[in-house]
């Protein structure tokens, strides 16, 4: 009996080793999405927390956008945000914040011709 449990443990010793000689498969998120760059950040609109249309909270920072700090409004929901807000979160997930509405490229154009700057 005592054999049979000495075999049973070198198994289990074994069997343990070989699995963290290979790597471990750990489940990877896969980054479907990609931010915008910085040549596109700039073709969005600019504006002032004055002119907002829908609301003065950053949804980013959670903070109050006041009426002198520049803001950047998203096209097509018009969702405004703190400019450097905005700017960071758009760099790497090319959605809206707030209604998770995915830009397109076309809108970004789009925005960037209706602004002769």
């Amino acid at each position: 009996m005592s054999a049979v449990f000495v075999v049973y443990i070198c198994l289990l010793w074994f069997a343990s080793n070989s699995r963290s000689a290979v790597a471990p498969q750990l489940p990877v998120k896969h980054v479907s999405e990609k931010g915008l760059s910085a040549s596109d950040l700039e073709k969005l609109p600019k504006t002032s927390g004055k002119e907002l249309i829908r609301g003065t909270e950053c949804a980013v920072c959670l903070d109050e956008i006041e009426p002198e700090q520049p803001a950047r409004v998203v096209p097509g929901c018009n969702h405004g945000f703190h400019l450097q807000c905005a700017d960071t979160w758009l760099s790497k997930n090319s959605c809206c914040p707030v209604c998770r509405a995915k830009l397109q490229p076309q809108q970004i154009y789009a925005s960037s011709d209706d602004n002769p700057c």
